[in-house]
């Protein structure tokens, strides 16, 4: 996993006190962004006042050749010492720059913004809105300085938002590159090297961004084993007996040894599940939630006295005796709307689902503070797992999974690896991966329960 930062002022300044200056760090920002871009033959720059300006003018300098098309727009001047020397030194180059009108930035093939990057704390004035709007307009392959302008330093959006094909961000991948809001505007993101390895820059970070290395697939070594040294999961079956089923189904498929389907009457389930009417201590995880209704009101007493590891989703976060298992080895998955009940009915505040999303890091970590021996599982375009006062922030998600059904595969793929004796943090980063990875393999249109359990087998 790679270690991500909500700032990283306090980095540079570190690099600073050791001997580096700021000249050198921007000289390799530059040079990270010069060779994204070094097969362009004609490059747009549009470039801010400060540092983020002046890390574009640097770029400018770099691409300066007669084989080249470069053109640097300074709409709003140059105010930081960093951009007044870089724009001395380009000039001394033969660099020209003029203000920014639409029509002098048509027919390039790229498009550079660095106009604000990381440093943006207020709403975007009509004339950058204009400026944007108009970039977003032009064809040709779009880099982000460092962040997208429009993108505040919290990653909520501030007005017209700059999308980048690609964005280079300095030194350290930082948190608000990661809010779902933003995912559809920072496209592939690459962080810049700015002279010394990445472990000598970076600090200590609460924030961490899961790779395809960090899974851990229950792929079965053990030659003399049998069903039960693979565990059993019981799941839930509700009012809406889909929701359950597919849990059942998808468990089973990615490794538990028996699924049982625990249901309060005979009930049509696919042959390879099991089927009980009870609910008991023999099963090594239970899955619970999904599509519930009031099915289970009165036994939920019952469930809160088990000792076992337990999933819970859905219906659950609306339900006062949620509270009855916070002390438990469980994993919780709701969605924006789930999570915003839950924060209420465990007195943390009342937020709309427009506050969750834009404060989704802030309100993970409120919880896990709170209950830090609670796995949460916050979905979204970008899933947040909280654990322990840590955040962990899987990307891999995609639009394919928005169907119904695809939270109730992952709620019984996270439950049967606790049933096969994961850690529940191990189990949650696992399925979480898995799930997204899998559903990229289908088109993204037409993928269903069914063939994303069918998936889980094909992606690895």
């Amino acid at each position: 996993m790679l270690s991500i930062f909500k700032e990283v002022y306090s980095l540079d300044k570190n690099c600073y006190e050791k001997g580096l200056n700021e000249y050198i760090l921007m000289e390799n920002a530059a040079r990270a962004m010069y060779e994204e871009l070094k097969d362009f033959k004609s490059i747009c720059i549009v470039s801010g006042a400060g540092n983020n300006g002046a890390d574009g003018i640097a770029l400018a300098r770099m691409l300066l050749d007669k084989n080249r098309k470069i053109h640097l727009f300074l709409p709003m001047g140059v105010k930081s010492e960093m951009a007044k020397f870089q724009l001395n030194v380009y000039k001394n180059y033969g660099g020209e720059y003029s203000e920014y009108t639409p029509a002098n930035t048509t027919n390039y093939e790229c498009y550079v913004d660095a106009i604000f990057g990381s440093g943006l704390k207020r709403d975007l004035d009509s004339n950058i809105n204009q400026i944007i709007k108009a970039l977003n307009k032009r064809n040709g392959f779009k880099l982000a300085c460092d962040i997208p302008t429009g993108i505040d330093e919290n990653g909520n959006i501030r007005g017209e938002v700059f999308k980048a094909d690609k964005t280079v961000t300095m030194g350290a991948a930082k948190l608000a590159l990661y809010n779902d809001l933003v995912k559809d505007y920072v496209g592939q993101i690459k962080i810049a090297d700015l002279g010394i390895s990445f472990n000598n820059y970076i600090s200590k970070t609460k924030y961490y961004l899961l790779e395809q290395n960090d899974l851990d697939l229950p792929i079965r070594k053990q030659y003399n084993s049998h069903k039960g040294t693979y565990g059993h999961l019981g799941v839930l079956v509700g009012e809406k007996e889909g929701a359950g089923i597919i849990s059942a189904l998808a468990g089973l498929n990615f490794g538990a040894g028996l699924v049982t389907c625990i249901t309060k009457e005979k009930i049509q389930i696919p042959y390879e599940v099991m089927h009980d009417y009870q609910i008991s201590d023999k099963f090594s995880a239970i899955t619970f939630g999904m599509g519930m209704g009031n099915f289970y009101d009165d036994e939920i007493l019952k469930l809160a006295k088990l000792n076992i590891p337990m999933v819970i989703d859905a219906d659950m976060f609306y339900k006062e005796e949620i509270k009855l298992f916070l002390d438990k080895k469980i994993v919780l998955t709701p969605h924006p709307k789930e999570f915003a009940s839950l924060l209420k009915l465990v007195g943390l505040g009342e937020y709309s689902v427009s506050d969750i999303q834009k404060n989704r890091f802030d309100l993970a970590l409120k919880f896990s503070e709170k209950y830090p021996n609670i796995v949460l599982l916050l979905k979204g375009a970008n899933t947040i797992i909280a654990y322990k006062k840590q955040l962990y922030i899987n990307t891999f998600g995609t639009p394919a999974l928005a169907k119904g059904g695809s939270g109730d595969v992952l709620a019984g793929m996270i439950g049967s690896l606790l049933a096969q004796g994961y850690h529940p943090l191990k189990a949650t980063f696992t399925a979480s991966l898995t799930h997204s990875l899998a559903g990229d393999i289908s088109p993204n249109y037409n993928l269903t329960p069914i063939k994303l359990i069918n998936n889980l087998s094909k992606f690895a």
